[in-house]
């Protein structure tokens, strides 16, 4: 049965209370490139006044943790590591508990590549045992001819997550959905399993992280295939916002609803 879709900008059954941690999307939600969404640094100030916390929750592996530090630095927020959150983590996580010891053909900016050999995972390019892809901004034909060879070899395959663009300033990249379908072009598969929202592998990682109860926690964000349905289907509460990806109408023909919507974060702060 579809759910009914909320009113904008409101909170009747006062779900916002019931918040502790807000897991906050970047792109779309927080930023567009180096620019604050009207009212996001106000929104984040809001929530720690308030005595509750929050960590950036995103499915942008092109980067790790460090340069988020330094972006949203150069941005007037001064944060620390442990606030960031990517799907490139959690897929580090899962190839630790899943795949120990596997070597790994990383399909990813050197960022990435730097992030997985200090956290201990073996690279290597010619005889992996699994296959990941990221959002690779470096990708180059010698990567995607690579690359599709280790799939159709019928390697396990990964990938840090779904999404189909990534939203800028000026409009939209693709983004590592788009990689997913020209691999699938040449290799006929998609990936095995995708870590990141909204799938329940960086859900689980996201607990382990800010040691809260699902039921505490909620997913703000501007997509409703990642980050909507990823509080929907793995009890989170989520909320969506109408600055980035999705707008209105394309909640009204979804069946995926979120509990809350706002035109941006700057209208839930009157219900902090």
């Amino acid at each position: 049965m579809q759910v009914s879709v909320p009113a904008v900008n409101e909170d009747k059954e006062g779900i916002l209370s019931q918040v502790e941690c807000f897991a906050l999307d970047m792109d779309g939600t927080i930023y567009l490139g180096e620019k604050w969404i009207d009212g996001a640094h106000e929104f984040l100030d809001r929530i720690e006044a308030s005595g509750r916390r929050y960590v950036f929750l995103t499915n942008n592996s092109s980067k790790n943790a460090a340069v988020y530090v330094e972006k949203l630095g150069r941005m007037g927020l001064t944060v620390g590591e442990e606030k960031i959150i990517t799907s490139g983590q959690a897929t580090i996580y899962y190839l630790k508990r899943h795949f120990p010891g596997a070597r790994v053909f990383l399909l990813g900016n050197p960022l990435l590549q730097g992030e997985f050999v200090q956290a201990g995972i073996v690279l290597e390019e010619e005889h992996p045992d699994v296959v990941v892809t990221a959002f690779d901004t470096t990708l180059d034909y010698p990567k995607m001819c690579k690359v599709c060879d280790h799939v159709r070899s019928g390697l396990p395959y990964l990938a840090t997550h779904p999404d189909y663009n990534c939203p800028t300033e000026t409009g939209f990249i693709p983004d590592a959905g788009a990689i997913h379908a020209f691999i699938h072009a040449s290799a006929f598969r998609y990936p095995d399993r995708i870590i990141g929202k909204p799938n329940e592998d960086i859900i689980e990682y996201l607990t382990t992280r800010v040691d809260t109860k699902r039921e505490h926690i909620a997913m703000v964000g501007d997509r409703l295939y990642t980050d909507i349905a990823a509080g929907r289907n793995h009890g989170l509460k989520s909320i969506l916002v109408l600055s980035g990806e999705t707008a209105l109408e394309d909640v009204e023909t979804s069946e995926t609803v979120p509990h809350l919507i706002f035109h941006s974060v700057w209208e839930m702060m009157p219900f902090l």
